[in-house]
């Protein structure tokens, strides 16, 4: 989440010089060329034919509502009813057109945002992105963007493409008609409507669409931050932090509600501008052909026609005045969808820049140890060497632990192992993923029942009760099961559980997955001594390897090694029989 007052432009600058017209058809042009390209042009062929039928129902009750007010004028009772009767049976035929429309393209809208979304996700979830891009400042809010932002895109992008296209065919459609009854009416409608358009984007254009940017901004800030409370009410609960919390919303809300009421204000004189213009389209035609109905050389009927025929013409033509608050919206949201398209572009190549000295090269070999050569860590804003120089090789059987002050690096260690942090040179060779599993010191427990926190991530595997209650056993959880429900019950297990029973549980996963290293941060900082070494000396009874972060003198026993970061990038690595810890 990000509070600051930055204006839109800063993260703009995060993509390219691209146009907002490039920017729209690069992300539109991601499903446009996909393999279902042919979905959708079949989709979008029969939108533009119902477009056109819808237009050409338009033209015929515009000629049949001048016919019968003229048959009225007139007091021709045959001709009225004639009329009618056709309006009558074209009314019949439209309205299974129109209805129609709006579902195929609401169904089409449904099927890109589909397969949009699917496309996000695979990028934000592929390398680690939803990791790294979490710790960037480019991008706020990456999940209201996938799942608020495509939305609107899809939606909004079928939305004004076909309002654009169907002004197109309505002002073609009724130019001629226009034509045919006054030459005058067109030269004023083609320069009256250049006016207003000009106007519309020179007032309101970019002013609008920044601070419907910030607005989008904002409002996902504000959710992020009530996300944030329901998340850790108990820590709020326990440090009595209601009113800071409050006092932090209130404050995010400000900002919501200064933003917006710089859009109101716009917005006002937007919709003067508007109603100004919507109004006079009524008059303006009237008055431009009042004399020859007047003198009767045009008959009333063909004089609604002309209205109708100028109306519709001038909404074609200032589409961009009626909609300009629609697209200033629209337009903030493409700004925000193509910055994250970027970054996730940018992620997707990162691997390229591997091997030219400014990226830890971390090479995954089969059965290989985990070894460290010529390693320098960085923060992951290079501006703090925290490890400089390291070669350590980790073998089998024979584990590390990891000592020194807080804020050495010794967590990042881990995460550069992990691959995580790349920030720095040298190599970090390592077996392939599913021989290493990372413990953090706030366990992972991911949404679903019982058997899946222990499954996890691998949760297809066959496996049996007895095997799960087993493990279970084995980490002093055996009561877990009957006092929760079973294996398959499904609870919040973060609010369940106390941060002792989930590192056990944790534990049991590690147990059951048997990797041939165990990465552990503090992962047993809540267990009491007795529960530490019962843990510890099961994973040594199946030779799994740990590489330790702790402060607890006591697991020096279970490794091989001890290397002890000292800071400024010093360390240095002890046999563990002969380290004493101070």
């Amino acid at each position: 989440m990000k509070t600051a007052d930055n204006e839109p432009d800063s993260e703009q600058t995060t993509c390219d010089q691209t146009g907002l017209p490039g920017r729209f058809l690069k992300i539109a042009n991601l499903y446009w060329s996909s393999e279902q390209r042919w979905r959708f042009r079949g989709a979008l062929a029969l939108l533009v034919s119902l477009l056109l039928v819808q237009t050409i129902s338009s033209v015929l009750f515009n000629h049949e509502t001048g016919e019968f007010i003229s048959a009225l004028a007139a007091k021709e009772h045959e001709r009225f009813w004639s009329s009618i009767s056709r309006y009558g049976m074209i009314l019949i035929a439209s309205v299974p057109i129109y209805s129609l429309y709006y579902f195929v393209r609401d169904t089409l809208g449904l099927n890109w945002r589909s397969w949009l979304t699917d496309y996000f996700m695979t990028r934000y979830l592929s390398q680690r992105s939803y990791y790294l891009i979490n710790a960037m400042k480019d991008i706020d809010n990456p999940d209201q963007r996938i799942a608020d932002d495509i939305n609107a895109f899809t939606m909004q992008s079928l939305f004004f493409s076909l309002i654009f296209l169907g002004a197109l065919i309505q002002m073609v459609a009724f130019s001629a008609v226009l034509w045919s009854i006054s030459h005058g009416l067109v030269y004023f409608l083609v320069c009256y409507a250049i006016l207003c358009t000009w106007l519309t984007v020179f007032l309101f254009g970019k002013p609008l669409i920044n601070l419907n940017f910030l607005q989008l901004q904002r409002e996902a800030d504000f959710r992020f931050g009530l996300v944030h409370v329901r998340e850790q009410a108990e820590g709020i609960a326990f440090y009595s932090g209601e009113q800071i919390e409050k006092n932090t919303l209130k404050e995010l809300f400000s900002r919501i509600y200064s933003n917006f009421k710089n859009v109101l204000r716009l917005q006002f004189k937007l919709n003067l501008f508007q109603y100004a213009h919507s109004f006079l389209t009524v008059i303006i035609p009237v008055v431009i052909i009042a004399n020859d109905v007047l003198q009767g050389d045009l008959e009333v009927g063909r004089a609604v026609q002309a209205t109708g025929a100028f109306a519709s013409i001038l909404i074609a033509l200032t589409v961009i005045v009626d909609h300009f608050e629609g697209l200033s919206r629209f337009s903030a949201g493409v700004e925000r969808l193509y910055a994250f398209l970027v970054v996730l572009e940018r992620q997707a190549t990162a691997s390229t820049y591997a091997g030219t000295g400014e990226h830890i090269d971390v090479i995954t070999q089969t059965d290989a140890d985990i070894t460290f050569k010529h390693l320098t860590v960085l923060t992951p804003n290079k501006d703090r060497v925290l490890l400089k120089g390291l070669n350590l090789s980790v073998n089998p059987a024979k584990g590390l632990m990891i000592t020194g002050a807080s804020g050495t690096g010794k967590s990042s260690l881990l995460r550069v192992t992990a691959g995580l942090w790349s920030a720095g040179a040298g190599e970090v060779i390592r077996p392939k993923a599913s021989d290493m599993l990372f413990l953090p010191q706030q366990p992972y427990l991911p949404a679903g029942n019982l058997r899946s926190q222990l499954l996890y991530p691998q949760t297809d595997q066959n496996i049996t009760d007895d095997e799960i209650f087993y493990y279970l056993d084995q980490v002093n959880l055996a009561t877990l099961p009957q006092r929760v429900g079973g294996l398959n019950v499904v609870l919040d297990w973060s609010k369940i559980l106390s941060v002792g029973e989930q590192q056990r549980l944790s534990f049991a996963r590690a147990l059951l997955s048997k990797p041939r290293y165990l990465l552990l941060d503090e992962a047993t900082s809540a267990l009491d001594a007795l529960n530490e070494e019962r843990l510890y000396t099961q994973l040594i009874e199946r030779a799994i390897t740990p590489i330790s972060v702790s402060h607890h003198a006591s697991l020096i026993m279970f490794h091989y090694e001890v290397l002890e970061m000292k800071g400024n990038g010093t360390w240095g690595v002890y046999a563990a029989s002969d380290y004493r810890m101070t």
